[in-house]
């Protein structure tokens, strides 16, 4: 396993980590995510991420138990949760980043986390209803309270990064260190080119997720939704829908032969691409069984073979 700095802190995280978001208590109920996390840790994962959201705050409370279940020396191990969204319905709890709002959930988050802190805390989403002051503010105190190490924000846009910077560092206060957005061969615009200045300018690390554009980069999808996945449950009928796209597709077909000339599977081709662009501090991986951790963790091994050729053939056939 490689290990990356975050941004410009001292952090290091596995290049490959381990979130938690669709599966858990969907799909694994704790003994499974023990197993999936397990798998992760023996091949050198440090970097497990979650949010309060996530099945309502059921995904906090598995990953939860897990940490005690495996006894892992907590100083050892990495971990991440993001607010916005909220859990409980009312107009200062749903979809905002007021201060009474984040001061309350990261209190919430601990509990079900069973720890006393967490590595980093996100911003799930922007907030143009609060002042930007009182987020950063906001964001400062939960790290000054030792309640968080780091901040982050997650799917902002780079004039409300800028903005931010702006006030932390107007104020003397805590900048966020990295921004969490989705990237993958389908889904390349904020980190390729919106987020392009932010590099050198702030020293902006991220943690990408979803690498396999939620499932349709494994090739699974190309005849269908199978029974067995979740997309084929109900409540993820708007996946469904991502997944049979045509266009993207017709794109998997022209990536597989690429895979198989470097032998290896689609989701650690997809996965190896990410971990190529220097910008992305670490790959978060999801999962449902040990099996598809331990396929997806050999993407490491992928990562030397997709040289200038094979990049200009990747380009080829997404374009």
């Amino acid at each position: 396993m490689e290990y990356r700095r975050l941004g410009t802190s001292g952090l290091k995280v596995s290049a490959l980590s381990f979130g938690s978001w669709v599966t858990f208590d969907t799909q694994l109920d704790t003994d499974r995510a023990a197993s999936c996390m397990q798998a992760a840790w023996d091949s050198g994962v440090n970097f497990f991420d979650n949010a309060e959201a996530y099945a309502g705050g059921a995904s906090e409370t598995i990953m939860g138990n897990v940490f005690a279940q495996l006894e892992w020396p907590r100083h050892e191990y990495i971990v991440s949760t993001k607010f916005f969204f909220g859990i409980h319905d009312g107009p200062n709890t749903r979809n905002t980043l007021n201060r009474k709002y984040l001061l309350g959930a990261i209190e919430g988050s601990l509990e079900r986390l069973g720890l006393d802190y967490v590595d980093i805390a996100y911003c799930h989403r922007c907030d143009p209803d609060t002042p930007m002051e009182e987020i950063v503010w906001a964001m400062h105190d939960m790290v000054d309270r030792g309640q968080a190490t780091y901040w982050g924000t997650s799917m902002w846009s780079a004039a409300e990064l800028r903005e931010a910077y702006g006030v932390a560092d107007r104020l003397g206060l805590r900048r966020p260190v990295t921004e969490q957005p989705q990237y993958s061969m389908l889904h390349r615009e904020l980190v390729e080119d919106s987020y392009a200045p932010l590099y050198e300018e702030f020293g902006l690390g991220t943690t990408i997720w979803s690498p396999l554009a939620s499932g349709i980069l494994t090739g699974k999808y190309q005849d269908g939704i199978p029974d067995d996945s979740r997309a084929a449950l109900p409540e993820y009928q708007w996946l469904a829908d991502q997944l049979t796209d045509e266009t993207n597709l017709a794109r998997v077909a022209k990536l597989i032969p690429i895979a198989d000339g470097l032998g290896c599977s689609m989701a650690q081709l997809a996965i190896a691409w990410c971990l190529k662009n220097s910008h992305v501090s670490t790959v978060i991986t999801g999962a449902s069984r040990a099996s598809q951790v331990t396929e997806n963790m050999a993407a490491m091994e992928v990562v030397e073979a997709i040289d200038d050729e094979a990049m200009a053939k990747i380009e080829e056939a997404l374009a």
